[in-house]
């Protein structure tokens, strides 16, 4: 904390305008030796020429300065804005390096710097990176309001409240002989009660925030040359996997992430299912490869927020049974090849199924509003902000955990020392307390800069 870092905080490659951020004790003395005159006025642009210490040109370009604690890390900072050129940048940061107490920043410095000087709590330095990252408008929205603090002040508030209860809890064990209601530490812990189950509703949320954050995992399931790698191709808009008459092209499982209607999706193209292809080994090839395809299919099946169970419309009304063995309330049964006619009807249990033909787009556009309506249905905005790290669940978890024993203890002494960790792990999911082994973890997936 008593170096003064560097980093270039936009995008690399040429561009119209770059950014260079310092911060740290050193913030403001490199205005002067760069430019020869005092920083500016905190929060006011400055054009300068920007020159090394020894008095080389480097460019022409704004320089800001903020003086702490009133800025991003809580410390002074400066901000050179020059040209976008590479060579610009280079010749701006290898000048830095020269000058003593200076240093590049580490991957999410910046932050860290933030948090440790109580610019922000854990969870909004969190989503500083989500929001970086952030490639969908969902991602964005969940990331920002975090980012202002809508998941702290949940968990703040269930903290400040098992503070309040821990003290009548300790107010009866240590002043027994003072004028203090008799129980009250008894009907504190009931209170309890009420936030277990406001626990136990926040956990409860199908990891919706996790999910949002990673992409939403659908997969397309179906018998060999049911057209699921058409309907991949379709839907992503883009050639993902090879497309051939030839079943049993898909080996392997192929991913394309996309943006579907403002939600992260991770869409899968898998192998073929076979009738009791699964377990066949035969002389370790053709076969034995198929077999390994399937077993992944499945696996990945099992494993997928939405499936798109892919059945053939020219072939009914014959249906496989492996994939109709994967219909549950995951599942959107779609029949393709529409456009080659159809003179039978699917089962009843189908009758909301969706006919589409990669060919001529038919039905493309209606399954692509019910996949989001599904993925709306489990991961549009709540009231409540849902935690979104499995670190945040794992505290939860452990808080839920120790209310339950405090609420079954025999003594008074033990229910508050029970009381007193639920309050340790909601603290630690802000920052408040207990966190310095988690630093490095959390912040190393920065970028430099940030």
């Amino acid at each position: 904390m008593t170096d003064t870092i560097f980093a270039r905080a936009t995008a690399g490659g040429p561009g119209g305008v770059a950014i260079l951020r310092l911060s740290g004790p050193k913030a403001g003395e490199v205005i002067l030796k760069m430019t020869g005159g005092p920083a500016p006025s905190p929060r006011t642009a400055e054009i300068r020429k920007i020159s090394t210490e020894g008095g080389l040109p480097i460019d022409r370009g704004l320089v800001l300065f903020f003086k702490g604690p009133a800025s991003f890390t809580g410390e002074d900072v400066t901000e050179f804005h020059v040209h976008g050129g590479p060579a610009v940048m280079d010749a701006l940061q290898k000048a830095l390096t020269g000058m003593t107490g200076l240093r590049l920043a580490e991957p999410g410095e910046f932050t860290r710097r933030a948090f440790e000087n109580g610019k922000m709590d854990l969870t909004a330095a969190e989503a500083v990176a989500d929001l970086v990252s952030a490639e969908t408008e969902a991602q964005r929205v969940q990331a920002l309001s975090q980012m202002e603090g809508g998941l702290a002040r949940v968990y703040e508030n269930w903290r400040d409240r098992l503070t309040r209860i821990l003290a009548y809890v300790e107010a009866d064990i240590d002043f027994p002989d003072e004028d203090i209601p008799a129980g009250l530490g008894s009907e504190a812990l009931t209170q309890t009660l009420a936030l277990a189950m406001e626990l136990e509703a926040h956990l409860n949320d199908a990891r919706r925030g996790e999910i949002l954050r990673s992409g939403v995992q659908v997969v397309v399931i179906g018998a060999p040359n049911a057209g699921k790698s058409s309907l991949v191709n379709a839907l992503a808009q883009r050639e993902v996997a090879i497309v051939s008459p030839m079943a049993g092209t898909t080996r392997d499982i192929l991913e394309a992430p996309l943006n579907l209607g403002g939600f992260p999706v991770i869409l899968s193209d898998t192998a073929g299912l076979r009738p009791g292809q699964l377990g066949v080994q035969e002389h370790g090839g053709h076969d034995a490869i198929e077999s390994e395809g399937i077993r992944r299919a499945l696996a990945r099946a099992r494993a997928a927020d939405l499936k798109i169970l892919l059945f053939d419309s020219s072939s009914l009304p014959g249906m496989d049974g492996e994939t109709c063995a994967l219909v549950d309330e995951k599942s959107l049964v779609v029949f393709s090849k529409s456009d080659l006619g159809r003179t039978e009807k699917p089962p009843p249990e189908f009758a909301g199924a969706f006919f589409v033909s990669t060919k001529t787009g038919e039905g493309l556009d209606f399954l692509a509003r019910a996949l989001v309506e599904k993925i709306s249905a489990r991961l549009g905005m709540r009231e409540t902000p849902p935690p979104t790290r499995q670190r945040h669940r794992a505290a939860l978890e452990d808080c839920a955990a120790a209310l339950t024993r405090a609420r079954a203890a025999a003594l008074a002494e033990l229910a508050a020392e029970d009381l007193r960790l639920a309050i340790r792990s909601l603290g630690r999911i802000t920052g408040r307390v207990d966190v310095e082994d988690l630093l490095d973890v959390i912040f190393r997936d920065f970028c430099i800069g940030k």
